[in-house]
């Protein structure tokens, strides 16, 4: 029997989407199966996650992005950026090579108007059946919410940043 892969969507405000979408990834690892990350907006940095993902075999791992968009300087830019990310993903999950493609923070594309979210939707719709696809990040539409098998929405009660607490290596990066 072919095993239907499945759409997962990560979204609400608190802390914990990306790591929740990257301990599905290590399960899928633990048996043996291809997983592809494509990150979107986070930009190049020392993330512990990065970092240990250069240690593992079938995990692929692509940064599309110049780090989180706070200003509007670069707009265009950034909307270019973005948009070779997604023709990226399109690919990735198109060349049916995994099992798994975590498509992280990729609801910012459509919130900044960067990508129309009918793009998403249709390489959702038009995956590999056995395929799984996650989706992280805040907002996500509500058209990428009703494809989706699962969704989670991760609200924060308390984070350490209202208290002054600065980010930890081995925690937040």
């Amino acid at each position: 029997m072919k095993t239907k892969g499945r759409v997962i969507v990560n979204t609400g405000n608190g802390k914990g989407k990306t790591t929740a979408a990257l301990g599905t990834a290590f399960r899928a690892l633990g048996h043996n199966k291809k997983v592809c990350v494509v990150q979107f907006l986070k930009g190049q940095g020392k993330y512990g996650e990065r970092v240990m993902a250069e240690k593992l075999e079938n995990l692929d791992w692509y940064i599309c992005g110049k780090g989180f968009v706070f200003v509007k300087e670069n707009i265009e830019e950034d909307r270019e950026v973005a948009r070779e990310g997604f023709k990226l993903a399109k690919e990735k999950v198109e060349s049916d090579l995994y099992d798994l493609v975590i498509l992280d923070e990729i609801t910012y594309l459509p919130l900044y108007d960067f990508l129309e979210v009918e793009h998403i939707v249709e390489l959702i719709k038009n995956k590999p059946e056995r395929l799984s696809i996650i989706v992280t990040g805040r907002e996500a539409d509500k058209k990428i919410v009703e494809l989706a098998d699962t969704v989670s929405v991760i609200e924060p009660l308390k984070h350490a940043y209202e208290q002054g607490i600065k980010a930890q290596k081995g925690i937040e990066f």
